[in-house]
């Protein structure tokens, strides 16, 4: 992996990660600066995995950055965050029931 590549990578996430976490908070800052790069850099990996396993290819020509890695990172990152989101219920849900 090339010096470009990872600078490309830190962009894309951070893109997607800043898309996702507007989606999900409805704030314009997302989880802030720092939590959307994290949460789009693991969205692009599980993303960028996902498009390759079903053999996603968009046809839009080759980019530095295309609109495929940004789509493919984005799905990542909501993905990733909703998987945080059920980890989180039942963790919870586990609490509650040893309270009882």
């Amino acid at each position: 992996m090339t010096i470009a590549e990872i600078i490309i990578w830190i962009i894309i996430g951070a893109l997607a990660g800043s898309m996702a976490g507007m989606i999900v908070k409805r704030k314009k800052s997302g989880f802030g600066k720092w939590a959307n790069l994290g949460i789009g850099l693991i969205g692009a990996l599980i993303g960028g995995s996902l498009f390759n396993l079903l053999n996603i290819h968009f046809p839009l020509g080759e980019l530095s950055i295309s609109v495929e890695d940004i789509l493919s990172a984005l799905t990542g990152s909501i993905i990733f965050l909703i998987i945080i989101w059920l980890a989180r219920k039942i963790w919870k849900s586990k609490e509650k029931t040893t309270e009882n």
